[in-house]
């Protein structure tokens, strides 16, 4: 299986983060599967500008030269796609969000209903799976976690696909390694 790592960890000090990645990355791959890992925090995402370029000018594809088309083509061709990220101010990080939203180009701008809500068509015929890995900050409690992961649940729908799971950076990483070797 093809996995991509969008790691949001925007701080090179929070070490035991991307250890948790790292590690997480190299038992993906000992269990065969093909890893591609982005540090978000070292590459050039611009904010998107709600131009509309990605759905009028140049279909498909952002116009801002940036890496986020690089994290589109890797996502696109992903058979899963982790969101991984610290909790800061009670959500995941900007970095990680900015990412997601960049992914807008992954769809069309026409609309459809999907269980009597308005949703974007799909620009292609499958989309990865989704899941969320997060590090707790010191004030985060279940209920920041679950509006988290609700938020997620409900940003898959919009990129076409599904969250799978939610899991905690301080449980066991085999819980993560066996939620997606069952995928």
């Amino acid at each position: 299986m093809k996995i991509t790592i969008l790691n949001g960890n925007p701080k090179a000090d929070n070490i035991k983060f991307d250890n948790y990645i790292d590690t997480l990355t190299d038992l993906l791959k000992s269990n065969r599967h093909t890893v591609i890992a982005f540090k978000l925090r070292d590459m050039d995402i611009k904010h998107c500008i709600g131009c509309w370029s990605c759905w009028v000018e140049t279909p498909g594809e952002c116009i801002i030269p940036d890496n986020a088309g690089d994290i589109c083509r890797e996502y696109i061709n992903s058979d899963f796609v982790i969101f991984a990220s610290p909790v800061i101010m009670g959500f995941t990080s900007a970095l990680l969000k900015r990412a997601m939203e960049r992914l807008l180009p992954l769809v069309h701008p026409y609309f459809e209903v999907v269980n009597g809500e308005i949703h974007h068509l799909s620009r292609y015929e499958r989309y990865p799976s989704i899941g969320l890995l997060i590090q707790k900050g010191r004030d985060t409690n279940e209920e920041d976690i679950k509006i988290i992961s609700d938020i997620y649940m409900r940003s898959a729908i919009n990129i076409k696909t599904s969250l799978l799971f939610t899991k905690l950076t301080d449980g066991y990483i085999e819980e993560v390694i066996n939620e997606i070797n069952n995928i």
